[in-house]
């Protein structure tokens, strides 16, 4: 067994085992290897171990890597999971297969716009600001009714929400935080936990978990 199947099956484990305590599906849970930073030569690993679902935070970075990839491999699913310019909509709208950072009106009008010229929809998912950290992207806590309004109203494929907690906290509090909203806001999905708390992630109700270095390894 290789490297990159040990990493993916404890990673795999890991959700069934959080699943299973919580009363859920392990495959209730979407698993993203986040790829952003790491070449192609480090993806194919993955991807000959069975893994489909991948992340990345930057649309050009990704359409130079994806094209070859998705040539030679059926069935792959790209996640954006950075900072979108609205510029960039129509081009994210065209390769990625869900975007997890919708945070502002702005960006739900170019992306309602891209999807009606293309014809393509990718799932949605609303940041929010959890931790209401300044440095950090995501729509405050306080203005996600009027988002979750404006995306409805642009028709656009909300899917769910997603949250990058604070750094060196408890990260549970604010897990819980998002699933309270999504229930207030009906919505279903919750993009949530990362390398060092996906676990308690789908105890919570996780979706979707975004998971680097625990498949890659540390980058250099």
């Amino acid at each position: 067994m290789s490297d990159a199947s040990k990493r993916l099956e404890a990673v795999r484990a890991g959700i069934a085992r959080a699943a299973t305590l919580a009363g859920r599906r392990p495959d209730s849970v979407t698993l993203i290897a986040v790829s952003k930073a790491h070449p192609a030569a480090a993806v194919e690993p993955l991807i000959a171990a069975g893994q489909r679902d991948f992340g990345e935070n930057r649309v050009q970075e990704a359409q130079a890597k994806w094209a070859a990839l998705r040539d030679r491999h059926q069935g792959l699913r790209l996640h954006f999971i950075g900072a979108l310019q609205s510029n960039k909509a129509a081009e994210a709208v065209a390769l990625f297969d869900a975007i997890h950072s919708v945070d502002r009106p702005s960006l739900v009008t170019a992306l309602a716009g891209a999807m009606e010229r293309s014809g393509r929809r990718p799932d949605c998912f609303l940041q929010v600001n959890i931790g209401e950290e300044p440095q950090k992207g995501g729509c405050p806590i306080t203005a996600l009714p009027d988002l979750v309004a404006a995306a409805r109203a642009a028709a656009l494929p909300v899917a769910g929400l997603m949250c990058i907690p604070p750094a060196d906290v408890e990260p549970a509090p604010y897990f819980a935080l998002l699933a309270k909203l999504a229930r207030r806001h009906d919505v279903a999905g919750l993009s949530m936990g990362m390398s060092g708390d996906y676990e308690t992630a789908v105890m919570i109700g996780a979706s979707h978990v975004r998971v680097g270095t625990a498949l890659f390894g540390e980058r250099e």
